[in-house]
């Protein structure tokens, strides 16, 4: 049995899942600018020590999303894709990163296209298809979808007068896309931007559009643009080029942001929570609705002290011993040319990672078989 495939990591103290900070300030904030006066939820939330939950006692799947929104290629996409399982009653908190790349045959395409392709279909068709495709491959419920941009993401931690990061693993990344530039002909005209066009060394041709960005190890302070790169780097040298990294650097970021918005003269201060709602109700799409804020806010209090699993999915990698459940194959047209992930038992069956799912869910720190 091999257990380098999943990454648990186990705590005792997150004040809230990583889902649930972004719903919690949105919800809370909005609370506020509703009711206008103390509320019994928030009576409750500062001075009450019980908690009740009238709708979620029971387990509670969240599907948290985040595109890159605005001017950012392919703004509907998803690059964070986490499945959030919450069970209040004995306090255990389940994160699953899915892949970005995960192959889907029903979209015949990546994971990641299924918000955008149901937004262009309806209007909430995003939530609808993403929450069905989850739900295929997991084969568990997912009763609400959160999805958020990152432009919200930035003005949240400015807001907040930015955030200390601990970077564990500083990186280097000589490419990273600058907004806006994304066709810029870096001064070549003619004949010579021509054939620079046709290069498949972009970066190299064309420099003005890549930005170098450098990270060191430690506690660093971020505004919300540094954040964003900080989390969003794909083209890093060595193992912090990789999505399980930057899944990594996600988790730390936004605990960051939370304990920010968690301090005491940020909880304390309508004036800045009715702020951060302004923020999030605009970079905000879910499906969770307005009678359920005042139990989605006790659930946030209800979990502030569980235990949380961290689930992050590898492949398999010819280069390394590290075997993992999903498999890149080669290339070609079944897969559109790209490179994608498909499950290791056979592009369409998900039986392995369902049972895998399922016991990270109910039991945690499972073992590949």
């Amino acid at each position: 049995m091999l257990k380098n495939f999943t990454q648990s990591l186990k705590t005792h103290k997150k004040a809230i899942i990583i889902a649930l900070v972004f719903l919690f300030v949105g919800l809370f904030g909005r609370l506020l600018v509703e009711g206008a006066k103390w509320s019994p939820v928030i009576f409750q939330y500062f001075f009450h020590k019980e908690i009740d939950l009238k709708k979620t006692e029971d387990r509670v799947n969240v599907l948290f999303l985040g595109i890159g929104g605005g001017k950012h290629d392919g703004p509907l996409l998803t690059d964070t894709l986490i499945y959030v399982s919450i069970d209040p009653e004995f306090q255990k908190v389940t994160l699953i990163s899915i892949p970005r790349d995960l192959w889907i045959t029903d979209l015949k395409s990546k994971i990641n296209t299924a918000y955008s392709s149901g937004e262009a279909r309806k209007k909430d068709g995003g939530l609808l298809l993403t929450k069905a495709v989850v739900e295929k491959i997991f084969n568990q419920p997912v009763d609400y979808v959160l999805r958020i941009d990152f432009n919200g993401f930035i003005k949240a931690i400015d807001m907040v007068g930015g955030i200390d990061v601990s970077v564990q693993k500083g990186f280097e990344d000589l490419e990273y896309p600058i907004a806006g530039k994304e066709t810029d002909p870096c001064g070549f005209t003619g004949e010579e931007f021509e054939k620079r066009a046709t290069s498949s060394a972009i970066f190299e041709v064309f420099p003005c559009r890549y930005e170098h960005l450098v990270f060191k190890d430690g506690v660093q302070h971020m505004d919300g643009e540094k954040a964003l790169k900080f989390v969003r780097s794909r083209h890093a040298k060595g193992t912090e080029g990789t999505d399980f990294a930057r899944s990594r650097r996600q988790e730390i970021v936004i605990e960051a942001f939370k304990d920010k918005v968690f301090s005491l003269n940020t909880l304390l201060n309508p004036g800045k929570l009715m702020n951060l709602y302004n923020v999030f109700q605009d970079s905000i799409h879910t499906n969770i609705q307005a009678q359920e804020y005042d139990d989605f806010a006790k659930l946030a209090m209800k979990v502030k002290d569980v235990q949380v699993n961290s689930v992050v999915f590898f492949y398999s990698d010819p280069y390394s011993e590290k075997q993992g459940i999903f498999i890149n194959p080669p290339e070609s047209p079944v897969y559109n040319n790209q490179w994608v992930l498909i499950p290791r038992r056979g592009r369409e069956d998900f039986s392995e990672v369902q049972r895998h799912v399922e016991c990270e869910i109910k039991i945690g720190d499972c073992p590949l078989q």
